[in-house]
């Protein structure tokens, strides 16, 4: 079995459902549907929680926002 040793920095954090939902100010359902539809990738715990990456939710509120990424 080969283990793969990423180094993350904050941008690469993992957020639940919840965290993202209060950035978006929208209920965590919400949140899981947008994961179901594909409008945001998620990534599955192995007891099969959704996280997200912070990097990418930012480029969401970003993109939403009109705002150009840093």
């Amino acid at each position: 079995m080969t283990v793969q040793n990423h180094s993350f920095d904050a941008q690469d954090a993992l957020l639940t459902p919840s965290e993202v939902a209060k950035l978006f100010r929208v209920n965590p359902k919400t949140v899981t549907r947008w994961a179901r539809a594909g409008k945001l990738s998620a990534i599955r715990t192995l007891g099969g929680h959704r996280r997200f990456r912070a990097s990418e939710i930012q480029r969401c509120l970003e993109e939403m926002s009109g705002e150009e990424p840093a």
